[in-house]
């Protein structure tokens, strides 16, 4: 299991199109992977319970990265969040 954390620099928070495109490197790795905020926690895969989260600009997320591909799939999503969000 990987688990990092990520501060939102996006001033738009995570709205539909950056939730969309997380989900969509998410579903390209066989790894269980989740978002964290407070006491909320969604599948990465899951556009819907990634926008009902209400991440907004400096919240700090933690992902955690759980399976065969983890490492793989942990280093897509950081860079997924540096470039996107």
């Amino acid at each position: 299991m990987i688990t990092f954390s990520y501060t939102i620099k996006d001033k738009l928070g995570i709205h539909a199109r950056p939730a969309g495109m997380l989900a969509k490197v998410a579903k390209e790795y066989k790894s269980d992977i989740y978002i964290e905020k407070g006491e909320k926690r969604a599948l990465a895969t899951k556009i819907i319970a990634i926008m009902g989260m209400g991440i907004h600009y400096g919240n700090t997320v933690t992902i955690t990265v759980d399976g065969e591909d983890e490492a793989e799939a942990s280093e897509a999503i950081k860079n997924f969040m540096k470039e996107n969000l």
